[in-house]
């Protein structure tokens, strides 16, 4: 099993104990830096509001089914309180627990069901060069995404990207970058941006990222973009446990040469993923 399989395994056969992001990356023999990139891009979801989505699940099933007891059901969702259990019910469901035991009915509710992994990844997945990068000065437009509206945001970030990248001054080259970051197990900073000489004279609405000197494997995606997240996830899940080496905690980024056409997404790209020994 990859990661993100084993993750998922640990998370359905334990919710009813207490989960926290070292414990399920513990599990999954891999970092919380790892697991939390791995996690999400084989699910489209955050590991620990996967958690809290299943746990909700499980006690919208049990009101429902007209539990009697709502305190009950909220210590067995890890929650300290009947009115914390509400007050994330009515959050996640838009209802409260009450409603929903008195309609006994879960037609209405957006309900997290347990993610039946695809194992199917990419089988030609060719091997990575390794690079260490030299220490890049990265000036576009940010974003905060989350792992599960990131892939929908981000194309309409790049078209905020191309309307405005000729107003950023000192740009070296006509590679672009889209940059990764700063990232938690709900969140992280998607940069799509292109390479400067300085920062002193970039205007307040661009953002910015320093890329350190660090080892990269270096992986190639020839297809369309819209592809991209199978790469991604093949990466990660497969190919980084197998190679013997870890995640660096470091940005990870797209690279997009002149062969790669914004308008029609075909020509390629390369894949940067920080690693270490």
């Amino acid at each position: 099993m990859n990661p993100a399989q084993k993750a998922l395994w640990y998370i359905e056969s334990h919710l009813a104990e207490a989960l926290t992001l070292d414990d399920i990356a513990g599990i999954a023999g891999v970092s919380r830096f790892h697991l939390v990139r791995a996690f999400a891009a084989a699910t489209g979801i955050s590991v620990m509001r996967y958690v809290r989505a299943r746990r909700l699940t499980k006690a919208a099933h049990a009101l429902a089914a007209g539990a009697p007891d709502i305190l009950s059901l909220a210590l067995d969702a890890d929650y300290s309180s009947h009115e914390a259990f509400t007050r994330a019910f009515r959050d996640h469901f838009g209802t409260t627990p009450e409603a929903v035991r008195a309609a006994t009915c879960l037609d209405h509710l957006k309900l997290q069901e347990p993610i039946v992994m695809d194992s199917t990844l990419l089988d030609n997945l060719k091997p990575p060069r390794f690079e260490t990068s030299k220490p890049l000065l990265i000036a576009g437009i940010s974003e905060r995404c989350t792992h599960e509206n990131g892939g929908a945001g981000i194309p309409n970030q790049w078209q905020k990207f191309h309307q405005t990248v000729d107003d950023i001054p000192d740009r070296v080259g006509k590679v672009a970058y889209g940059v990764c970051c700063n990232g938690d197990d709900s969140s992280f900073d998607y940069i799509a941006g292109v390479e400067v000489a300085d920062f002193s004279d970039l205007p307040r609405e661009f953002a910015r990222v320093r890329i350190p000197e660090q080892k990269y494997a270096v992986f190639t995606h020839s297809e369309h973009i819209s592809t991209i997240r199978r790469t991604v996830n093949t990466i990660w899940n497969h190919w980084l446990p197998a190679s013997g080496m870890k995640a660096a905690d470091a940005p990870s980024f797209e690279r997009y040469d002149e062969n790669f056409d914004p308008a029609t997404g075909n020509g390629g790209l390369e894949i940067w993923i920080p690693v270490k020994e």
